[in-house]
């Protein structure tokens, strides 16, 4: 798996088993989060979908932004000046108009 310490797996070996075996899950989790994102919301955006997992998260998953629920609604509020806000806005209205599983 390529970027595994990126996904925070340098913090292995740990003295205990339980401590290890939850990192691995919360590791392996976290990669596959990352591959669905850039499979169903960023499968066009070229230089997004190979980028390394410290790329994605200085671009996609630590946003300057506030999730506001108001009115029954949801409202993402991005700052403007920030470069890579139209690539989050598609990949968050991607995923959000995703069907509900049934």
């Amino acid at each position: 798996m390529r970027g595994d310490k990126a996904m925070g797996l340098r913090n292995l070996p740990s003295k205990k088993w339980q401590v290890n075996q939850g990192w691995m899950l919360a590791s392996a989790l976290g990669h596959d989060l990352d591959c669905w994102v850039r499979l169903l919301a960023l499968h066009d955006q070229d230089d997004l979908v190979r980028a390394e997992i410290g790329t994605m998260r200085f671009r996609i998953y630590h946003l300057p932004a506030r999730l506001v629920r108001h009115a029954r609604r949801r409202w993402l509020r991005i700052e403007r000046t920030w470069p890579w806000a139209g690539a989050f806005t598609l990949a968050w209205h991607r995923l959000t108009d995703l069907p509900d599983v049934t």
